[in-house]
């Protein structure tokens, strides 16, 4: 049975036209919010709170951040099926219920007494809440509304991710400064759902489930010979059992998972980083909005690249940006050169505005739409697993050393070797798949 949505007809692709304002466009905007609450929640905050939790609580940083870590493996369990649940029935009843789950994890941190319980909560409730609402489930529907468009579409909804860089932290360190740590976390509970709950009910599966086609193009185009491109992005996709037989697949998973530990260690440190040099932390805070601003206004750019150029080498030279960028940061910091310091975080924001529209273009359009949820999921527990400890061992080598310059050198060469290691992959003959029987 199909439901009516707003704005667009019931039938086949074949019996109506597309409505004037394309329900994808619908989506773009729920994917930008969904994105902002959800990775604002894991991982642009949660500096914002170290300092000050591990103070009150007695707690070392090593053992705050372990909760990341506890996440990253949540996500990669939960990852698992949630990708092939959005290809078969969408992402709206997921989202409601990660909604609720991710505003009553944010508002029971705020009561957290012992280790435990921020682990459980911070790790394991509040990844979860966020995976169901998050990148994943919002990125595989936007990849069967577009695929002419595609990296346009999620270029621009991924400015949600960016938005949260700006906005965010600067924001949460006034209320934390004002009201303390426990007022903070309520405060980001109750945004989340009253931002999450209208976005949750606008989610969809698939345009050709509404009588739609992607890239909001009408039967009369169609007929015309338009849309070429969609029909055999589905025709020839690669179902999650065919990926995992290919080398590209983990070649794939490698490259992105050395390149995305950046995001996790530097959100989580940059805040405590600056502390340590002598920084204020609203000043400390700043610099994630200096880092989020380029990365905001450079997603449509690299969108727009995506579309008319082979992903792969835009994803080196986005990997090679962000390597640079740590490195420069460390060196400006520690030289005490003030004018280098926003530059490098400059530079930094730029090679990460290009990571999430184009690791998501790259899997959809070397695997097709299909199935791509089932194939995402798959290579979750890969990817995150490389991830997984990056926060950890920054801060027992910051325990160990005393400051988090090894560290973030570590993670500026890693994502120069995922520079180079993803201008090796190729992408598979896709010729020679045809659908499979649904």
């Amino acid at each position: 049975m199909v439901t009516e949505v707003p704005g667009s007809p019931v039938g086949t692709a074949d019996e109506v036209e597309a409505p004037r304002f394309y329900f994808g466009y619908y989506l773009v905007g729920a994917a930008f919010i969904a994105q902002f609450v959800s990775v604002g929640a894991q991982n642009y905050i949660i500096g914002v709170f170290l300092t000050p939790m591990t103070a009150d609580l007695g707690w070392t940083r090593p053992e705050f951040v372990i909760a990341r870590t506890i996440g990253q493996v949540a996500m990669a369990v939960i990852g698992l099926f949630i990708g092939g649940y959005v290809d078969r029935a969408g992402g709206r009843r997921l989202m409601t219920i990660g909604t609720v789950i991710l505003g009553a994890s944010l508002f029971a941190m705020s009561y957290v007494q012992d280790l435990w319980q921020w682990w459980l909560l911070n790790g394991i409730a509040l990844t979860v809440g966020s995976a169901m609402v998050g990148n994943l489930v919002v990125n595989i529907t936007l990849s069967k509304w577009f695929v002419e468009k595609r990296g346009r579409m999620i270029g621009t909804a991924s400015m949600g991710v960016s938005s949260a860089g700006v906005v965010l932290p600067f924001l949460m360190t006034g209320v934390v400064e004002e009201w303390g740590w426990r007022a903070g976390w309520r405060f980001a509970s109750i945004g989340a759902m009253v931002l999450l709950f209208p976005i949750a009910a606008l989610m969809r599966r698939a345009p050709e489930d509404y009588g739609l086609n992607p890239d909001g193009l009408t039967a009369s185009q169609i007929a015309a010979g338009g849309g070429k491109l969609a029909q055999a992005d589905f025709a020839h996709s690669i179902t999650r059992r065919q990926a995992l037989r290919m080398p590209q697949f983990y070649l794939l998973v490698l490259a992105f998972g050395m390149f995305t530990v950046s995001i996790t260690v530097m959100l989580i440190n940059t805040i405590p980083f600056m502390e340590d040099a002598g920084y204020s932390s609203q000043r400390a805070s700043l610099m994630i909005t200096v880092t989020s601003i380029p990365a905001l206004v450079s997603k449509p750019i690299w969108g727009i690249f995506m579309d008319r150029a082979e992903p792969k080498r835009l994803v080196s030279f986005s990997a090679t940006a962000t390597g640079g960028a740590l490195m420069l940061i460390v060196y400006s910091v520690s030289a005490g050169i003030e004018w280098l310091v926003p530059i490098s975080f400059v530079l930094l924001g730029s090679g990460w505005g290009g990571l999430i529209p184009l690791q998501e273009t790259t899997w959809a359009s070397y695997f097709g739409r299909r199935y791509i949820g089932a194939v995402r999921s798959a290579g979750l527990p890969f990817s995150i697993a490389l991830g997984a400890l990056g926060p950890l061992v920054a801060n027992f080598y910051y325990d160990a050393v005393g400051n988090y310059n090894g560290a973030f050198i570590t993670v500026g060469i890693s994502c120069l070797v995922s520079a180079v290691l993803i201008l090796f992959v190729r992408r598979p003959d896709r010729s020679a798949f045809g659908a499979p029987p649904a």
